[in-house]
């Protein structure tokens, strides 16, 4: 799930549960090897391979990258470059892109490291080793021999992305993707700022931001402003709130206040919930009281704004119902945190509205993820593919300032799955936003994503929506 809270412990809605003192710190078991350079491979099991591909293979015994899923990209004839902890790299070559482009060999790749927490059984855990397997999907596709993918894992803890930091660094790697967790971004940061070395992280907690230290995850408060602004133009501008009291909720009030404000709007009413279903029916039985007498008095509530998660969801719905709220004359709105599939099962939120990237994309990204893994992404995976896009693309400028501010910050961004992306000075990122209703079974953009002024970099060939113009 996306934009439904901070990867600073408690991350997302439908994590925090599962967070509070961070993923567990198990790791995963260590690689066998299976090695032979010529004249061609063997893989435990499986006959051994041509000779035009005979390279040196490192499997995990607990790899996410299954036995015929690799075996699939080498008869595909893909080429990577994936390095992990404990293992050796594994390359498997092809001629050419898809796109025909060939890149010749270098004699010294460039180096991009990933950080995740995927050592544990926890929901972080499994959502990093999603994330693991689409940045290994980047790399497949853009087919660069020059490119070598280092995989760490931080632990989910301060010290631990400190360490990974370093053994990364002392590996070569440029540019370091993740982490995950706020703390974790936090400890990669004091260690790569000495080193000069660029961060793109995936946590969405702006105090993590920084120079050097760039945020790839979706931001609450650019969500919120987006909703509120659209709802304004709509002729939605008294509004009534039901926000989470949880680290998500206290970043989405302020940004909820100051879109509000800017858009000329008014908050008639603003009720906060602790987790759990006794805190939410209290302060939900407030707010639509609230409403109710909003509407009494002869002033209306447009628009009752409820950035809440999938589990919030599924506790506000029949108490929606209960309360008799027509949601024909109140609008209901929210945030990315709605970007789910059982959100458009439930009767009472069709016809809602709530900003999120534009998931056409997203829809071939993840048919194209289950047909190479067999099981759907986690929502964030495509960070991850879209960090090792961005890293892929810049990597192919001259040496040694590819990773340079200038060039990741500027001005046009770049588009990858998730639609427009532009990285700022101050660490946080822009996206171009569409606005979704709900309708039954699926969600539908109603407002395009809003433009940046100059035409993104596409970085990535899934999906055939166009970057935003």
């Amino acid at each position: 799930m996306i934009g439904s809270g901070v990867w600073h412990e408690t991350a997302y809605p439908a994590l925090a549960k599962s967070l509070p003192n961070g993923p567990q710190s198990q790791r995963s078991g260590q690689c066998s090897h299976t090695e032979t350079t010529a004249p061609g491979f063997a893989l435990p099991g499986a006959a051994a391979m041509p000779n035009h591909l005979g390279r040196i293979i490192t499997l995990c015994t607990r790899s996410q990258l299954t036995l015929p899923v690799l075996i699939a990209f080498v008869l595909a004839g893909c080429a990577a470059n994936i390095g992990t902890e404990n293992a050796s790299t594994a390359s498997i070559e092809q001629p050419q892109t898809s796109s025909g482009t060939v890149h010749p060999a270098q004699s010294k790749p460039t180096k991009i490291a990933l950080l995740l927490p995927i050592g544990g059984f926890g929901e972080p855990a499994q959502i990093a080793r999603g994330m693991k397997q689409a940045a290994e999907m980047a790399l497949f596709d853009a087919n660069d021999p020059n490119i070598q993918l280092i995989v760490k894992d931080d632990g989910g803890t301060v010290d631990g992305a400190k360490q990974a930091t370093e053994a990364a660094l002392a590996e070569g790697a440029e540019i370091l993707l993740g982490p995950l967790l706020g703390k974790s971004v936090s400890g990669a940061a004091q260690v790569a700022r000495k080193s000069g070395v660029p961060v793109l992280a995936f946590s969405n907690d702006p105090a993590v931001a920084g120079p050097g230290v760039y945020l790839m995850s979706f931001l609450a408060a650019e969500e919120v402003e987006r909703i509120i602004s659209f709802a304004a133009s709509k002729g939605k501008k008294r509004l009534a709130a039901l926000i989470p009291a949880t680290p998500y909720g206290q970043m989405v009030e302020p940004a909820f206040r100051k879109a509000v404000k800017q858009s000329g709007g008014e908050i008639v009413a603003l009720e906060t919930y602790a987790p759990g279903a006794s805190g939410v029916l209290a302060s939900a039985k407030s707010i639509f009281a609230a409403i109710k007498a909003a509407g009494e008095s002869g002033q209306p509530v447009d628009a009752l704004f409820l950035p809440a998660g999938q589990d919030e969801i599924a506790q506000l719905g029949p108490l929606i119902a209960y309360s008799g709220l027509d949601t024909q004359k109140v609008k209901l709105i929210g945030t990315s945190a709605w970007d789910v599939p059982v959100i458009s099962r439930d009767e009472r939120l069709i016809g809602g509205w709530y900003a999120a990237t534009d998931p056409a994309s997203w829809a071939a990204f993840s048919e194209k993820f289950q047909k190479n893994f067999g099981k759907a992404p986690p929502r964030l995976a495509t960070l991850a593919y879209d960090a090792v896009s961005i890293s892929i693309a810049l990597s192919r400028a001259p040496g040694p300032a590819r990773f340079a501010a200038g060039n990741l910050t500027k001005a046009s961004g770049f588009s990858g799955v998730d639609g427009a992306i532009r990285l700022k000075a101050d660490g946080r990122s822009e996206r171009g936003l569409a606005v979704l209703e709900i309708e039954k079974y699926r969600s539908v953009v109603i407002d395009p994503a809003l433009a940046f002024e100059a035409h993104p970099e596409r970085v990535s060939s899934i999906g055939a929506a166009e970057a935003p113009r």
